[in-house]
Formats: C-alpha cells, sequence, structure tokens
C-alpha cells in the first residue's frame, strides 16, 4: 500500500510593511512605537506619500514636501493612490480610516495632522515591524 506524502511548507513570517524602506524609516517607525515621538511618526507619513507618489511625478517634486503641497494637485496623487497610503498606514498602526476621513485630507500637512491626531488615540500595535 502507498503512503501519501504530505509536503509541509514552513508559513513565510511576516515581513514587515517598512522593509523596503531605508533604515532612517525603519529606525522613526521604531522609535515611534518605543517613545510615541511625533516626529518620527512624520518621518514614517513622508516616507509612505514618498514611496506611493507615482513616479514621473516624483521626479518634480522635493523629497520632503512642504505641509501646503496639495495631494493631489501638487503630488501627483488620484483617489486611489490615495486609498493605498491610507491602507499602507491603517496595516503599519493597527487602525481604521473611514472613507470620510480620506475625503478631508487634501495636503500633505493635513495628512501628518490627521494621522498624528489617529494614532495618538490608537493603542500601540501589538507587533513590532
Amino acid at each position: 500500500m502507498a503512503q501519501d506524502h504530505i509536503l509541509t511548507v514552513p508559513a513565510k513570517a511576516k515581513t514587515s510593511p517598512l522593509a523596503k524602506f531605508p533604515a532612517e524609516v525603519r529606525d522613526a517607525h521604531a522609535r515611534f512605537l518605543l517613545t510615541r515621538d511625533a516626529d518620527a511618526l512624520d518621518t514614517v507619513v513622508l516616507a509612505i506619500v514618498r514611496d506611493h507618489q507615482p513616479p514621473a511625478v516624483r521626479a518634480h517634486t522635493p523629497a520632503v514636501p512642504a505641509d501646503s503641497a496639495r495631494l493631489m494637485e501638487d503630488l501627483g496623487f488620484d483617489s486611489l493612490a490615495l486609498a493605498e497610503i491610507v491602507f499602507f498606514i491603517e496595516d503599519l498602526y493597527q487602525v481604521s480610516v473611514s472613507n470620510d476621513d480620506l475625503m478631508t485630507i487634501p495636503t500633505v500637512g493635513a495628512l501628518r495632522a490627521f494621522v498624528r491626531n489617529k494614532i495618538a488615540l490608537a493603542p500601540l500595535p501589538s507587533h513590532a515591524s
């Protein structure tokens, strides 16, 4: 009688959503998780914005956009790209952002302030990424 062989594949360890980001961004994330340093959170948010920015527009905008920079008009985001940024932040910090909230964020400064307020009200994530 032939025995069935079951091949077991080890579960892939969950990688940090920030794995592809520079060490300074990963360090800022870790610092925020430990200390709730708002400047560290800003560093992470700005890096996420930059990472999701359309490449053709990214080449012509400053690495650190001004708070007054409009996400859609100045930085080239469409509603799908903005939703992707929000999904990324939701996953990273285990918070929830409604579509209505998303529609109230027109600029980089508004996004930074929104994330600061949203994260400040949330418990720290249970995982260290």
